[in-house]
């Protein structure tokens, strides 16, 4: 086991309104600390998805675990071969190499602050999926990046039973 010491001596401070903001409803992701502002520490991100709206498919990462925390609404979390519904207050923290995905309950809001440790550049990530939603790359070009982003696609039944 590796330990990661970060390395940063000033407090990460980021205010809502100076927060990038990718997308609009019904799914809209707020860039607040990369890796790189925390030295390797963390990367975090708030995500509010409206009316039962998807936020990330099936998928895994390799070097990192992640934090779900629901801040507000109610959201369905996939966790291995296990979908959970979480509601606000409730956490969930997926480790390396479990599969997961999220999503607002059907008919549901979901206000989730994300956390990823140790930290890897995620914010160029979110704005890739940007330019897939408005159609200035392909949704293939995902593929290319998983790799960089330690963000590996799969299949999930589970998933796609419940989603469906």
């Amino acid at each position: 086991m590796s330990l990661i010491v970060p390395s940063f001596d000033e407090s990460v401070i980021v205010r809502s309104t100076e927060a990038e903001t990718i997308g609009a409803a019904p799914t809209t992701i707020r860039l607040l600390a990369d890796s790189t502002s925390t030295g390797g520490a963390l990367s975090t991100q708030r995500v509010s998805l409206l009316d039962g709206a998807n936020g990330a498919a099936p998928h895994h990462h390799t070097r990192s675990a992640e934090l779900f925390y629901l801040l507000d609404g109610t959201a369905q979390l996939l966790s291995g071969d296990q979908v959970v519904t979480a509601e606000r207050g409730d956490l969930v923290i997926v480790p390396p190499g479990l599969d997961h995905a999220f999503a607002a309950a059907p008919g549901e809001n979901a206000d989730i602050l994300i956390v990823i440790t140790p930290g890897i550049e995620r914010f160029e990530y979110f704005r890739h999926l940007e330019r897939i939603a408005y159609g200035k790359v392909p949704p293939e070009s995902l593929l290319d990046v998983q790799e960089l982003y330690d963000t590996y696609f799969t299949r999930s039944e589970a998933w796609n039973t419940v989603r469906a």
